[in-house]
């Protein structure tokens, strides 16, 4: 038996334009959004598309706007919301149909990133590398990132001002520092981020680590550090005058 009934408001539609669709959907005890959209697909609207796999939280297939807040659906129990619900696609990434958007863009930004680049010495030391508990905590935490991109939909940069040609967003920040901060990296990739990366960009808005849903915490651990070591090399004024002082003796 049915717990009680929402309407649960669908965008429908594709790059053509679209609508909000309400759907009455009965609900039972433990359901989640993604439940109820699938339900919807089974019984009113086969030709739904949404993007969805594990239904665990680890795929981050399912990525939508929930009320306006970016949330994974299979995540998001239909008891922390009212009688009405509405579901839109992430608004930063272009429109495939309904609930799917394409994000292959952020898998261009990846490739653009340098991988782990371990030094010479590194590579020709036969012996297992060795790295202390605390270099592994700082890094780990980057590596859970189940690439919803649910911070690259709410980042303003993104968002609002639409400038992915100027900045790689949360996603990637988190990626080169776990890359950076890794004890046996050896590539520099402070250039990268005060170039085409734009890690300045970023004015500490948190908005990021708020929707993670592995709890990241993207800008204090991640994205301010990746700042400092930026503003270090390029920025810090005795590493300006100690560099003026070493060209002039040339």
């Amino acid at each position: 038996m049915a717990d009680r009934t929402v309407k649960l408001s669908i965008f429908r539609g594709d790059p053509g334009g679209g609508d909000m669709v309400t759907y009455e959907v009965p609900t039972q005890e433990g359901m989640v959004v993604l439940d109820a959209v699938l339900w919807v697909q089974s019984h009113r609207a086969p030709d739904l598309a949404v993007r969805w796999n594990c239904k665990a939280a680890k795929c981050g297939s399912c990525s939508a706007e929930i009320d306006g807040f970016p949330r994974l659906m299979c995540k998001s129990p239909i008891d922390e919301y009212g009688d009405e619900i509405s579901v839109r696609p992430m608004h930063t990434f272009p429109l495939i149909r309904d609930l799917v958007t394409d994000v292959s863009w952020n898998y261009e930004v990846n490739k653009r990133i340098q991988p782990f680049t371990p030094s010479e010495a590194d590579l020709a030391d036969p012996q297992p590398w060795r790295m202390q508990q605390e270099d592994v905590d700082r890094v780990i935490e980057f590596r859970k990132c189940i690439e919803c991109f649910l911070c690259q939909d709410v980042c303003h940069v993104l968002r609002s001002h639409g400038q992915k040609d100027a900045f790689f967003g949360p996603r990637f920040m988190i990626r080169i520092a776990s890359l950076e901060m890794h004890p046996k990296d050896a590539a520099d990739r402070r250039p990268l981020l005060r170039g085409e990366a734009g890690v300045g960009m970023c004015n500490i808005t948190k908005c990021c680590t708020e929707v993670c849903p592995e709890h990241i915490h993207i800008t204090d651990n991640g994205i301010i550090p990746m700042k400092e070591r930026m503003a270090d090399l390029y920025f810090d004024p005795l590493r300006f005058v100690a560099g003026k002082l070493m060209r002039g003796r040339e």
